[in-house]
């Protein structure tokens, strides 16, 4: 899974068009690359001879979300839909 640092302030919450996945991300733009299916598009061990693929921006800005209690609110939340765990702290 994929979160961000304890004490962040500022962060996006992205939705990837191509997996569906939610996440939290430091970085502020309209479109990122996806943790979970962008990572699989690279293969390491290219050879001098292939193309580098181009990185997939496929994860799409939904909202930035301020303040520290918020990013850690949002960044619980999204742990629990994810794990389907324990809810009675809600």
């Amino acid at each position: 899974m994929y979160y961000v640092e304890d004490g962040t302030k500022r962060c996006g919450l992205y939705t990837c068009k191509e997996c569906g996945m939610r996440f939290l991300d430091v970085k502020i733009a309209p479109r990122i690359s996806c943790p979970y299916c962008g990572e699989e598009a690279f293969d390491m061990e290219i050879g001098p001879d292939d193309e580098m693929p181009e990185p997939t921006e496929n994860a799409i800005l939904e909202e930035v979300i301020e303040g520290e209690e918020n990013v850690e609110r949002y960044d619980a939340l999204l742990s629990l839909a994810i794990t389907g765990g324990n809810y009675d702290w809600i």
